[in-house]
């Protein structure tokens, strides 16, 4: 006597983004695509973490743009810590940025070409059909990763680099103040803008300031926000 092969899973997606109309149009195209699809929504760092625990997704859809808890603004480097934290939980899991800030990405890079799990990115601006085609790819276990740029081939900007850029020119602070937060001297952190400045390919010119226009470049490139 035969027995009925047992019946496929449902798809379960999460989809994080906190804006309102943004987020009804990503779970409208979902669901006409995947209409058996289990669909989970998370508009903050903190909501997409637990819904992630507990969803178990087979693909987490998310923004960049995202406050950490409700009430907070919405920024970049919030989504940025976020994508970090779930590669490294959830080394596996598939995950597709779909945001305006795809630049932005460039700040782990690296990490993301370790990631064993499927890996895409689309930009906001993509047809719907677009990007239902990536959904599909990663789903597959596919990724596209090409949109994510290296400020120049082959060089890495280093995780101080990034911290010496957010805490000069996101929080203000000079470089006997950045010495202290980052607990290193202050040569040390002439030593990493003379390499986040090689890197942007930023150097001396008469009449212009050179942090000024390091800073210009690191926003161009989207190592700050």
């Amino acid at each position: 006597m035969s027995q009925d092969s047992p019946a496929p899973a449902k798809l379960k997606f999460v989809v994080i983004d906190d804006h309102e109309l943004l987020l009804d149009g990503t779970l409208s195209m979902l669901r006409r695509q995947y209409p058996e699809a289990e669909i989970f929504t998370a508009q903050t760092a903190q909501m997409a973490i637990e819904q992630v625990e507990k969803a178990k997704p087979d693909l987490v859809v998310m923004d960049l743009s995202i406050p950490e808890k409700p009430g907070d603004s919405a920024k970049t480097d919030t989504g940025i810590q976020l994508l970090r934290t779930l590669l490294k939980n959830y080394p596996t899991l598939n995950l597709m940025v779909q945001s305006t800030y795809i630049k932005a990405l460039v700040r782990i890079r690296a990490n993301i070409y370790a990631h064993q799990g499927a890996f895409a990115v689309a930009d906001k601006s993509l047809s719907s059909k677009e990007i239902l085609n990536r959904v599909d790819w990663v789903l597959r276990g596919l990724s596209y990763t090409k949109d994510i740029k290296a400020v120049q081939p082959g060089l890495e900007v280093k995780p101080e680099w990034l911290t010496v850029l957010t805490l000069a020119f996101e929080q203000g602070l000079q470089d006997k103040a950045i010495a202290e937060r980052m607990y290193v001297s202050e040569r040390m952190v002439r030593h990493y803008w003379t390499k986040v400045q090689d890197v942007l390919e930023v150097y001396p010119e008469e009449g212009k300031n050179i942090r000024i226009q390091t800073e210009m470049r690191a926003r161009e490139e989207g190592l700050i926000d």
